[in-house]
Parts: structure tokens; sequence; C-alpha cells
């Protein structure tokens, strides 16, 4: 292959794949070309830092991948292709994960995440570990989400920052943005796959909570914690949930349900798309970002979709106006849980982690708020959390979702930018983001597709076919490495 960059840099895994199947293009090549752009990114003045740490593991894997295809024996589409993932992913590479946490920043898991197996036993090539915003964004109420104490500022290739409550899987979808790797492995409690990948223009996928499993990753809130994807196109979205998917006993909550493929690719022509607007599209403050958002509709509506506007959730206000000690008092039990068995760097409960900053305070400079509320917060068993769990999930899900796509009789509903985040992880659905170009400003613009729990393969379709008529990436602009 006279020129892998621009394949490396622009191209979609299934094609990476594809090419490595091919033999144009090997493994180890495709390995090094990545590694050694990893490492001018961290040798450069003006680096995005997204990469906390590479694998020492890697080469020797793409070596392996290609001696497999050499003796005949291929894995699937994402054989001999290179990935990162999320530094709250258990991996047994020589590589830490710390969750962002400058107290964990040289904790070595000791067993490998469920994910990373799986992804393995697909042929896929891990690279290392991408950088995160601290401990998934519960520290500080001020933390911009480019911030880690273990990490530092991760960049954007885009030129914007990332400011406050743009999602914690900000390194994963820079990597995957500025070609660093094929894909990468995020993960959302709620909004921190979907944030991001608007942010950057890229697609980003979060499963319904329980279709992957969480073992061997850094918990936030169980009750919404949720792997996945993101990537460049939807299709290699599918490509990895398809890989990483399924039941694990390590993980209970795979075990309840999984949703089969068959029967779920629905085209675009006919597709029901229901538009909730009151307290979520009416919400953008930017006018021009509605009449992006109405353009889009009329983009869709023409090439066959029926737009279902209004498609109105009837607990839409209540769910905006809800305020839930959900996050602090799951937070609280399973960093605790976590901690204790493991005892990562000494540290065995959350006010060790406390404790610790305040003796080391130039590893919190926005203080840790968050945490101290976590800290405080009613445990899992108690009436307050056992209500507000309820009435979360009743708000977003049963009158939220649920009864919005129902009232439309819609396949999927849609929103623009990060307007439904706070809905759909309260009710664990799938969500699809996809970039759709630029506003008036040149920043990126993009829409999220979601449906009921456990419609994965149905979001997912619906969402390649929207791709297809509205999807447009933004491409890195940035000099990397200047002076």
């Amino acid at each position: 292959m006279k020129d892998i960059s621009v394949l490396l840099t622009t191209g979609s895994a299934r094609t990476i794949g594809e090419a490595i199947a091919s033999g144009a293009l090997s493994a180890l090549t495709a390995t090094d070309w990545y590694l050694d752009r990893i490492q001018q990114d961290k040798e450069g003045a003006k680096g995005l830092n997204c990469v906390r740490s590479v694998s020492l593991h890697a080469r020797e894997e793409a070596k392996k991948a290609d001696a497999e295809l050499a003796a005949g024996r291929s894995r699937g589409p994402l054989h001999g292709v290179p990935y990162l993932v999320k530094d709250n992913v258990f991996t047994t590479d020589g590589s830490f994960a710390s969750a962002g946490a400058s107290a964990l920043a040289e904790f070595l898991p000791p067993y490998e995440a469920t994910l990373v197996s799986r992804l393995r036993d697909a042929g896929a090539i891990l690279l290392g570990k991408t950088n995160l915003t601290e401990f998934a964004d519960f520290v500080s109420d001020t933390m911009p989400s480019e911030f880690s104490g273990a990490g530092g500022v991760v960049r954007n290739p885009l030129g914007q920052e990332y400011g406050r409550g743009q999602g914690s899987s900000i390194g994963s979808a820079a990597a995957v943005a500025a070609g660093f790797c094929a894909f990468a492995i995020g993960s959302e409690t709620q909004n921190s796959i979907q944030a991001p990948a608007v942010y950057t223009s890229v697609v980003g996928f979060k499963p319904t909570v329980g279709q992957v499993s969480r073992y061997g990753l850094i918990p936030l809130v169980p009750g919404q914690d949720s792997p996945g994807p993101i990537t460049r196109t939807v299709d290699d979205a599918l490509l990895i949930f398809q890989a990483i998917a399924g039941p694990d006993m390590n993980d209970t909550a795979t075990l309840a349900h999984f949703p089969a493929e068959t029967g779920s690719k629905k085209a675009l022509q006919g597709l029901r798309i229901g538009i909730p607007r009151r307290f979520m599209a009416d919400n953008l403050i930017n006018d021009d970002h509605k009449a992006k958002f109405n353009d889009l509709l009329a983009l869709l509506s023409r090439a066959g979709a029926i737009i279902v506007d209004r498609c109105e959730m009837p607990a839409a206000e209540e769910l905006h106006a809800v305020r839930s000690c959900v996050f602090r008092a799951e937070f609280h039990e399973s960093l605790n849980t976590f901690l204790g068995r493991l005892k990562p760097c000494g540290m065995a409960s959350m006010r060790d982690i406390i404790a610790w900053n305040h003796s080391h305070p130039e590893a919190i400079p926005y203080g840790q708020s968050l945490l101290e509320a976590a800290a405080r917060a009613p445990g899992i068993r108690s009436p307050q959390y056992l209500n507000d769990r309820r009435q979360d999930v009743a708000l977003s899900l049963h009158r939220g979702v649920l009864a919005a796509l129902a009232a439309g009789n819609a396949d999927i509903l849609m929103s623009p930018m990060t307007v439904a985040a706070k809905c759909t992880g309260k009710a664990g659905v799938p969500v699809v983001a996809i970039p759709a170009g630029a506003d008036a400003d040149g920043l990126p613009f993009g829409v999220t597709v979601y449906g009921a729990p456990g419609d994965d393969y149905a979001v997912i379709y619906a969402a390649k076919a929207i791709e297809k008529e509205i999807g447009k990436r933004l491409l890195p602009t940035f000099t990397a490495w200047g002076d």
C-alpha cells in the first residue's frame, strides 16, 4: 500500500480490517504506524494528550494476528485492527487503570475486562489507554471535561476546549477523530459517550445498560454504566458491539435479556422518527442549532422518513427539574466495594481517596465537591435512594422514552446535540450519536438517536440509515506536534 496515512487516520475500522485481510496492509504495519503517531503526539509541544499509555504487548499481538492470517485463519472483520480503551478499563498489558485519579495513577489491574478479552478473541489489537475526565466527571462541579489529575488536559483535535459537562470519554473520542487508532472504547453513565462524540464529530454508541459487561471497569453508577464504541461510522459501532456484547456471569446485569438482530434492519423509507420537543429540542439556546436541526429533519423527510413532530414525553418537565441522590449513592457504594476488594495503591475507600486528595491539593485544582457529596450520600438501601431510583426510571423510561415511542407509534426518537442525555442515561436505553456537520460558527453539530431498552440493533440500523442522509464528519485541522 503506497500511503496508509489516509486509510489509518480517516478510514473505517471495517475498511482497515479489509486491507489487513487482503494483505494490502499488515496488522504490524498498522500497529507501528499508530504507535509512532501516539509517540509523536507525546513528544510534541502541542500534542492532544488523548492517550495516557501504550500496551507493552501491542506489537507481539499484531505479529500473532498476521501469522494467523498467513495460516488461513481469520477471526472476523476486526482481525488485526488496532484500538484504544478508556483508562477505567482493566487490561493486563502493563498499563495502569486509574479512572483519571492521581491517587490511583499507578494501579496495575490484576485481571482483564471482559470486553477486552472479547476484542482479543475478535482479533483486534490493543494499543493502550486513553485519558478521561477524572472518575468519569464526578469529582468537582467546576472541573472541565478535559481534565484529570492522572492524565492532565486533553485537547480536542477540532480546536475548541472540552468544557464542563462534555462527557468523560474525551480521550477516546479525540483519539478516533485524530487518527491514533481505528476505534476506541468509552463508557457512559449519562452523557460520557454521546457528548464527546458530538463535540469531536465522531460516532458514539452507548448500548442498553446490561448488553455489554462492566466486569473489569472502575464503576460510577452501576444502574446506568454502559461501555460502548467510539468510531468513525455507525457501521463500525455495529461491528464492535457485535464483538463485545453478550451475557457474562461476572456481570449479572447482562443475564437479564439480550436483543436479537433478526428483523431489525429497517430502511429510512417509512422509518418513523419521533421528535421530543418539550424540554428537549426546545431547550436548545442557540437559534442556529434549532434551524440546523429542523433542516436535518427536512432532509430526512424528503428521503422518505416519517417525522413525527411533536412526539412528546409526558414527564419531560418533571424529568428536567428532578434532582436525585442516585449518582451519589451508587458511586459511593460501588467505589467503596471496588476499593475495598482490590485496595489499589493502598486506597480502601472513597474516604481514603478524599483524604489523599486533601494531602495532595495540586492533584485536584478544581476541588472535590462531588466526591465529598458522594461520601455523604444515603445508602443504596435507604428509603431516599430507593424512592429516587424508582422516580428516575418512571420519569425517564416509562413516562419518558417508552411513552413517547408509543404516543407517536415511532420506531426511534431523535434529538439535537446532547439534550436527551439526562433522560437516556437514567432510562438506560441505547443511544447513537451521529456527527452532522458544523453549525454557523463552524463548530461540530450532531444528533442522537435512541429507543427502547434492548432495541440496540433497531437503533443502530436506524442510525445507519440516518447517517447515510445527514451524516458528515468534521476532520481535524490542527497541526499536531508543532512549536
